[in-house]
C-alpha cells in the first residue's frame, strides 16, 4: 500500500529554491571580486552585529556550526586581512576576531551583492506577490521551530 505524501511536491520546491538562491548569490559574490564564499560572507555579517570582538566559540554558537568550521572561515578571512585575531585584555587565553577596515569594506560591497541577487530572485514577482511572499516567510521564520530528524 503506498501513502500519498502531499508536502513532498511543495518540500522539492523549497529545496530547488533554496539551491536556486544559493547559485544566485554565490555568482553576484563571485561577480563582486571579494573572493568571499557564502559561509565567509555569512561570518562576516555575523560578526558585524556583535558590540565588541567575539569569541570564535560565540560565533560557532551564533552560525550553528562547529568551531573548527569557524576556524577555517577565520583562516581564510585573516589571509585576505578582512578580520584579525586580537587577544583578549582581560584573559590572554581567549582570541577575540575583530573585522578590520577592510572587511568593512568587504561588508558594504557584499550588501551590494545580495541586494542585487536578492532583485534578481524576486525579478519575477508583482508587489502584492512580494509582500505575501515577505509574510509567508516571516510565518515560516518565527514560527519555524529546530525539530530536526
Amino acid at each position: 500500500m503506498t501513502t500519498s505524501d502531499p508536502d513532498g511536491p511543495l518540500a522539492e520546491q523549497l529545496l530547488r529554491f533554496t539551491r536556486r538562491v544559493h547559485r544566485i548569490q554565490k555568482r553576484h559574490l563571485h561577480e563582486c571580486g571579494l573572493g568571499v564564499t557564502p559561509a565567509q560572507s555569512r561570518l562576516l555579517r555575523t560578526l558585524a552585529h556583535y558590540d565588541s570582538p567575539p569569541r570564535m566559540a560565540d560565533l560557532a554558537e551564533r552560525l550553528e556550526v562547529v568551531p573548527r568550521a569557524v576556524t577555517t572561515l577565520v583562516d581564510g578571512l585573516e589571509a585576505s586581512r578582512k578580520v584579525r585575531r586580537a587577544p583578549d585584555p582581560t584573559n590572554r587565553r581567549v582570541i577575540r576576531i575583530e573585522l578590520t577596515e577592510d572587511g568593512r569594506k568587504a561588508l558594504r560591497e557584499l550588501h551590494g551583492a545580495r541586494r542585487s541577487a536578492a532583485e534578481e530572485i524576486l525579478a519575477p514577482l508583482t508587489e502584492e506577490q512580494r509582500a505575501v511572499l515577505g509574510e509567508l516567510l516571516d510565518t515560516l521564520i518565527d514560527r519555524g521551530g529546530g525539530r530536526g530528524c
